[in-house]
């Protein structure tokens, strides 16, 4: 409540309507990768530095114990419901900025997409190159970080970039899972990564 409307601000837009202080100096967040997604990241791990890791994840030892998701089709739903609603965060960010521009309205769409489905394909290689299981969680984290990652220029970037900006998304959603673990944080949806 209190870092949101301030960031907000200084990337969006003045305190009295006029053009916030970053946006200034050239930063570009066209529909809120930084703005809503990283800072509310931030926030997740700040809670979670506070509120521990749940009993039972770590060992006396230091040993990791996994507790894997009850219910996958559950986390699938919600990660495809998340998707489709990109579309209309995204796409609905295009009605503000350009009074309905349906050619830019499709490239947003199409970058969103590509954006999504690279974080997918990241992730997977992140388990590829480390060797590890590719697991549906993994899959589906990595998906949304891809969506979360061109959000901020989908306005911009064509097709291709967008799903190289996934897939890198995707790849480093898997890595900072990873590093977050070692460092005893238990983030249990992968919020922060």
């Amino acid at each position: 409540g209190l870092v949101y409307p301030v960031f907000g601000a200084w990337a969006w837009s003045g305190w009295h309507g006029g053009q916030g202080w970053l946006a200034g100096i050239g930063f570009i967040d066209f529909a809120g990768s930084t703005v809503v997604h990283a800072i509310g990241g931030w926030c997740a791990l700040a809670a979670l530095l506070i509120v521990r890791p749940r009993m039972g994840r770590y060992g006396r030892d230091g040993s990791v114990r996994p507790i894997p998701g009850h219910n996958m089709s559950s986390a699938t739903l919600g990660a495809f419901i998340l998707w489709l609603g990109w579309f209309g965060f995204n796409g609905g960010s295009v009605a503000l900025a350009s009074n309905g521009d349906g050619a830019l309205l499709g490239k947003v769409l199409v970058n969103t997409h590509m954006g999504g489905a690279g974080g997918a394909l990241g992730a997977v290689l992140a388990a590829m190159v480390y060797r590890s299981k590719i697991l549906l969680t993994v899959c589906l984290n990595g998906a949304v970080g891809g969506l979360v990652s061109v959000t901020a220029g989908c306005h911009l970037m064509s097709p291709g970039f967008a799903l190289l900006t996934g897939v890198i998304a995707g790849f480093l959603v898997s890595v900072t899972e990873a590093l977050l673990v070692t460092r005893k944080i238990d983030d249990v949806v992968g919020a922060v990564s």
